[in-house]
């Protein structure tokens, strides 16, 4: 009986180490992915911040040659610049957006805080392989 009793005890003393180890795990896993989106979207900040520039000083550069022009033909012409121009940064922001959501997207999935989940769920430790 008092086996049975040690035994009941020494059982439950696992399964909350167990949790407690999961628990923890879990913790510092999604520390990491938060650490880690946190540094890319401050980059992806940085990167929108300097396209914001440069559009500013494509605009001002518009003006400068509107400023400047003689005629309309020269008005149409500096016109037409700038619109290849804003439309090939148009693109590449296009292009930017999609590699940071990409970026943000593999980290997640790539992130160990899934693996720390589905082995709670599973009931192993996030050490143990599959």
């Amino acid at each position: 009986m008092v086996d049975d009793a040690n035994a009941a005890t020494t059982t439950a003393e696992q399964a909350q180490s167990l949790t407690f180890d999961l628990a923890n795990e879990s913790a510092e896993a999604m520390l990491r992915l938060q650490t880690d989106l946190l540094d890319i979207y401050d980059q992806a900040r940085r990167d929108w911040l300097a396209q914001l520039q440069s559009e500013a000083e494509l605009w001002s550069g518009l003006a400068t040659k509107l400023a400047g022009t003689r005629s309309v033909p020269d008005a149409i012409k500096s016109y037409q610049e700038w619109i290849s121009q804003r439309v090939e940064m148009a693109a590449a922001d296009a292009q930017r957006l999609s590699d940071e959501c990409g970026t943000i997207i593999q980290k997640i999935n790539r992130s160990d805080q899934w693996m720390v989940l589905r082995n709670m769920t599973l009931g192993r430790s996030a050490t143990t392989p599959f």
